[in-house]
């Protein structure tokens, strides 16, 4: 499953690894893929939206938009 993220507030190269980083600490992601205003997190299908946007928010940045993708299967 991919789960799509807008964020606001990150404007640099530190922002991004602080979204990874927060994101990374979420069990059940296989992959985050972090630009400055988006994420694309790569999961199992058993991490919550809330779980994101807590990892988010705890790095310092707030979730604005979110699109999940239940077709997509994790790559192996």
């Amino acid at each position: 499953m991919v789960t799509t993220l807008k964020i606001s507030g990150m404007s640099c190269a530190h922002c991004t690894r602080a979204v990874f980083t927060a994101l990374s600490g979420v069990p059940g992601i296989a992959r985050a893929d972090v630009r400055i205003g988006t994420a694309e997190v790569e999961h199992d299908g058993t991490v919550t939206l809330d779980a994101l946007k807590q990892a988010v928010e705890t790095a310092g940045y707030s979730v604005i938009d979110a699109d999940e993708n239940r077709r997509v299967l994790p790559q192996l």
